[in-house]
């Protein structure tokens, strides 16, 4: 950062180079903002005189990727966990394999192959193989835990890069819309260098799919809630009905994203990426995959006798997103915002 900070070529490139020339030394706090602020678009990299074969062999994205994953484990709650990131491609991925096919021996174990295997149609179908208290009660338990460490996770980054308010209205009226419109995915309006020297939006354009999946499918699962316990109108829901519509749209948002992402992955250039943390992005790619691609099988055979089994294989992918939530590459999400609130807190004239 010294070396960036003395050159400044990039300095429009994207928001790190402003953010870094405000400092002229970099605290661990400094750097673990600088590299949740970066979105890794590389065209630094491409840009740096310092790059190698120079003798600095500066590799910025690179080191940033690292720092990033370091930030994940130091402000990880409860702190006993923070190890979970160490090895976290193969955390998920076991964990997701063992929730999976416990969720499966469960259904097989508790209900008989009369009901687990045969159709069920109309209101309520979906509680006749699993009960709904056993759903909202393990699903509400697994996910306000995962609300709980990322709102710790948040509180610690916040106070080790500077502390302050953090509800400000125009910063944070700016950071949502960097969050909403992932802006800096942009690499300062050409887009990314994920191929090369080449400039492309396709990485920003995955994301976006992958998010407002997300957020889709959150809005339908919101809506079903709010459908049967305001309204007393039990799931499954007509194909038309909202809660069925918002859930179709993000899941296939999703699959598109996730499929596009790893698309990306697969031809971007190696040298600037960091190898040993692809694996805890596949991880999540797949199981963001798993979780849209299962709920929309659900969705086409819900009225068939596969319906049980569907259910508790969705149901198991669910949970076992729930488990890893606070402890999977899902985390950047909530450090990337954290320090987009703090780069627009920064910048107040912008």
């Amino acid at each position: 950062m010294v070396i960036c900070n003395a050159c400044r070529y990039c300095e429009g490139y994207c928001a790190v180079f402003p953010a870094m020339e405000l400092r002229r030394g970099f605290s661990s706090g400094d750097l673990s903002y600088l590299a949740n602020l970066c979105h890794d678009c590389r065209g630094c990299y491409y840009a740096c005189q310092y790059a190698p074969p120079h003798e600095f062999a500066l590799n910025l994205p690179k080191i940033l990727s690292q720092v990033r994953a370091e930030t994940y484990r130091e402000y990880a709650w409860p702190r006993p966990l923070a190890g979970v990131f160490q090895r976290n491609g193969m955390f998920v991925s076991l964990l997701m394999a063992i929730v999976i096919a416990l969720v499966l021996a469960l259904a097989n174990g508790l209900q008989s192959s009369s009901v687990l295997y045969a159709p069920h149609i109309g209101p309520g179908a979906f509680y006749a193989v699993i009960p709904g208290i056993v759903m909202i009660v393990v699903g509400s338990a697994t996910f306000g835990f995962a609300l709980l460490a990322f709102a710790m996770g948040f509180m610690n980054f916040w106070k080790d890069t500077g502390g302050g308010a953090v509800a400000q209205a125009r910063p944070l009226f700016k950071a949502v819309s960097d969050v909403l419109t992932l802006r800096n995915l942009g690499g300062g309006g050409h887009g990314c260098n994920n191929e090369g020297e080449a400039f492309s939006m396709a990485r920003r354009y995955a994301h976006q799919l992958v998010f407002y999946g997300f957020l889709f499918c959150f809005a339908s699962t919101t809506t079903a809630a709010i459908y049967e316990h305001l309204l007393g109108v039990l799931a499954p829901y007509p194909f038309f009905s909202i809660p069925v519509l918002l859930g179709t749209i993000g899941g296939i948002g999703m699959l598109l994203g996730t499929a596009g992402l790893v698309w990306v992955k697969i031809k971007s250039d190696p040298a600037p990426a960091a190898k040993s943390l692809m694996g805890a992005d596949y991880a999540l790619l797949l199981l963001l995959f798993l979780s849209s691609a299962t709920g929309l099988l659900l969705l086409l055979l819900r009225d068939t006798g596969a319906m049980g089994i569907l259910l508790a294989l969705h149901l198991g992918v669910i949970l076992s997103f729930f488990l890893t939530l606070p402890y999977s590459k899902f985390v950047h999400g909530v450090y990337r915002s954290a320090a987009l609130l703090r780069n627009a807190a920064e910048h107040p004239a912008e």
